[in-house]
């Protein structure tokens, strides 16, 4: 039942495997894809090898995949996808949400250029502990249908900008759903990773062998010159306060010479003599 919402499995695919249900479900959602199903333990050897010859030769054109998509729900599982990613060079993202159902995060993985899944594998296993010690028997994980639709968005979404070359995907991108929190940050290839063909991508990288994905140099465009039509002849100037107009300023012309008296000094008596003879 904790798989209904994640699968939308329907009461009537009550018995079917995940698998068939989901493929069913999404054909009638839309009948013009292309759906073919594998119903098998990926960590088999014999289910590995041809887990690898579908990467190599399973696209329309029955050549190698342009992206794998990790859904899975356990550690064992993820590591078999990154081993196989990383000795063919398979860009890939995986996806996941935690135990109690209230985190979950997204990780693109372009094998040598971006850390792998087993550069930073996550802590509980960084320390040794067995999975399968962490679940109870009788016991499903915490099932919550809105973050579980909250990280496919993030999934699909740079499965898009991917496919489509645009905007910028995330190296990684976290949920936190109790403070709405999303982390995002890039995710450096360990040198000292456990995973020999990850070693060899990053040697890859290292020697320009591999093109860039994430971290590649972003070209810088330069814009063209700009030719604006002036049947005016409308010139922008400055004069000389600083001040600019969208004209020139006519030069001022120089009035007729004006004879100016200066008027002497004089005293006041000589001021009243004058008065009285008028």
């Amino acid at each position: 039942m904790a798989n209904m919402n994640r699968l939308f499995f329907q009461p009537h695919q009550s018995g079917q495997s995940k698998v068939a249900a989901a493929a069913q479900t999404l054909q009638n959602i839309n009948p013009d894809v292309v759906i073919e199903t594998h119903n098998y333990n990926i960590t088999l050897v014999e289910n590995f090898d041809h887990f690898l010859a579908q990467m190599t030769n399973g696209s329309l054109t029955g050549g190698k995949v342009d992206l794998v998509l990790s859904c899975v729900d356990n550690f064992e599982a993820r590591m078999s996808i990154n081993q196989a990613c990383n000795e063919l060079g398979q860009t890939w993202i995986e996806s996941g949400v935690s135990e109690n159902a209230v985190s979950g995060h997204i990780q693109f993985v372009s094998p040598g250029e971006t850390a792998c899944f087993g550069c930073a594998p996550p802590l509980i296993m960084a320390e040794g502990i067995d999975e399968k010690t962490l679940k109870r028997e009788g016991v499903c994980a915490a099932s919550l249908p809105t973050t579980m639709g909250i990280v496919a968005g993030f999934l699909v979404q740079n499965t898009l900008k991917f496919l489509l070359d645009f905007g910028d995907v995330s190296p990684y991108l976290g949920y936190s759903a109790l403070l709405d929190h999303f982390p995002k940050y890039p995710m450096k290839p360990n040198p000292t990773c456990n995973d020999s063909f990850c070693l060899k991508m990053q040697k890859k990288v290292e020697n320009k062998e591999k093109e860039l994905i994430i971290y590649k140099p972003k070209e810088v465009e330069i814009e063209e010159e700009v030719v604006i039509e002036n049947p005016f002849e409308i010139e922008m100037c400055d004069d000389d306060d600083g001040d600019i107009h969208a004209y020139s300023t006519l030069p001022v012309e120089s009035s007729k010479e004006t004879s100016v008296q200066k008027t002497s000094e004089v005293s006041l008596e000589d001021l009243m003599s004058q008065l009285g003879n008028l």
